[in-house]
């Protein structure tokens, strides 16, 4: 299992441009893996919550840091 972390600025373009490499040398499931890398955004986790469900988000690998440390620990429960 990946050990996610936050990251800054700087980190999180550098994963973006691998993505990109990554999916035109079409590597699409590694791109997306390395994608779930970074931290998802605070709100786009809250909405992502609300239309597709919590679970979703638990088993998906998402990053979820910055909307934990936004929302709270046990914000997917709630």
């Amino acid at each position: 299992m990946i050990e996610h972390r936050l990251m800054t600025l700087k980190e999180k373009l550098a994963i973006n441009m691998k993505v990109i490499e990554l999916e035109k040398a079409g590597k699409e499931a590694e791109a997306q893996a390395l994608n779930r890398t970074k931290p998802l955004p605070p709100y786009l986790a809250k909405i992502l919550k609300e239309k597709v469900g919590a679970d979703f988000l638990i088993n998906g690998g998402w990053n979820l840091l910055e909307a934990e440390a936004k929302y709270g620990k046990d914000w997917l429960n709630r």
